[in-house]
């Protein structure tokens, strides 16, 4: 190694991770949770109809009522469960592992950015950096199949010189 190695460390708050995700999250309802509901959400709608109809039948009620009143029970029904479905489906936990208990140490080498945090060390090279993005109070770091990564200014002990050099140096890597 012939450049110098910045090093900042510090442990992450659950507010980090918060804007780590809203950072990095497109909705507050992941693919998988929209797509079960979509599937689910008709077959909730023809079980009423065919419930409804049924016990219109039974009731004795013209074809047009039963008609009438099944499709708009069914339609009522396949709404009220995409929504309820949707709302259960809100990604709440937000964090990974051991980052809210152990302190992250970020350090720059010359081609690579390690993260250490507890006993695990993640090393990643300069090609797997996609994007760095500043924010106001942080900054993530975007990877090629690694999560983000969030580095809080105050991490820096509210030395802009020290912040300044290391995103300086985090861009060049």
């Amino acid at each position: 190694m012939s450049g110098p190695v910045l090093t900042v460390e510090g442990q992450l708050l659950d507010k980090d991770i918060k804007k780590l995700a809203r950072a990095s999250r497109t909705s507050v309802v992941g693919p998988t949770a929209l797509y079960y509901a979509g599937v689910t959400a008709p077959i909730i709608s023809a079980s009423m109809a065919l419930v409804v109809k049924n016990a219109l039948t039974m009731l004795g009620a013209t074809s047009y009522w039963q008609l009438m009143l099944s499709a708009l029970i069914a339609a009522f029904a396949g709404i009220v469960w995409y929504l309820i479905f949707m709302r259960w489906s809100y990604r709440h936990k937000v964090g990974r592992g051991n980052e809210l208990t152990d302190v992250s140490n970020v350090r720059l080498e010359d081609d690579a950015l390690v993260l250490t945090r507890g006993p695990v060390e993640t090393r990643i090279a300069s090609a797997g950096i996609n994007e760095v993005i500043e924010k106001r109070g942080f900054t993530i770091v975007r990877f090629e199949g690694v999560d983000p990564l969030i580095i809080p200014d105050r991490w820096f002990a509210k030395d802009k010189q020290v912040r300044k050099a290391f995103l300086a140096h985090l861009k060049r890597i």
